[in-house]
């Protein structure tokens, strides 16, 4: 992967840092239906309640890039009901929220229980889940120009924005994350372990 042009990632740097943020609730409408980058943020009161560190409302909680379509990346799998086992982004927002908001890890597929890290959550769970993140982030996109190897643009900017909620391409993975997504994928060993089931 050869590294992007620096002018690429200092238009997609200024787009997710200072361009406009779409309340989720919203987003759909408003979200090119096209590839790119986006950026994750919540208030200073939500970095807190995730204890992820110095609240910093001016930056990503999260960074991930859309290799087909915004609309359908984030809006429809990272803020969607039923979508937690699909989405990294919904796991680590249940598995930080966990205690505060009785969020426990099953099976992303109940019927073929496998792989406890990439847990789901039950439906009432779940929706609980999409409330909250409905209710308290919000989101910046940057749609990638035709011919820009979007994998290089993202790597770029999460090495400058180190997001706390990206688990790659960060130089220091949040420990506080790591230890949460753990407790949940131990949620489901604990779920499979009452049905008489190892994974």
């Amino acid at each position: 992967m050869s590294p992007a042009p620096q002018q690429i990632i200092d238009a997609a740097l200024s787009s997710l840092l200072t361009g406009r943020r779409h309340r989720i609730k919203e987003a759909e409408d408003q979200v090119p239906d096209a590839a790119g980058l986006y950026a994750v943020y919540g208030s200073q009161g939500v970095w807190r309640q995730l204890q992820l560190g110095s609240a910093d409302s001016d930056l990503p909680l999260y960074v991930g890039k859309a290799e087909r379509s915004l609309v359908s990346r984030d809006i429809k799998t990272h803020f969607a009901s039923g979508r937690t086992g699909s989405s990294t982004l919904r796991r680590s927002f249940a598995a930080l929220l966990r205690e505060e908001h009785g969020l426990r890890g099953v099976p992303r597929n109940v019927n073929n229980p496998e792989r406890p890290a990439n847990y789901g959550l039950s439906p009432e769970h779940d929706n609980a889940l999409t409330t909250w993140m409905l209710n308290h982030l919000q989101l910046a996109v940057w749609s990638k120009p035709a011919n820009v190897d979007l994998d290089a643009v993202e790597t770029s900017v999460l090495g400058v924005l180190q997001p706390p909620m990206n688990l790659s391409k960060v130089s220091a993975p949040s420990p506080v994350l790591r230890t949460a997504r753990r407790v949940m994928a131990d949620d489901v060993r604990t779920w499979a372990r009452e049905r008489g089931l190892e994974l």
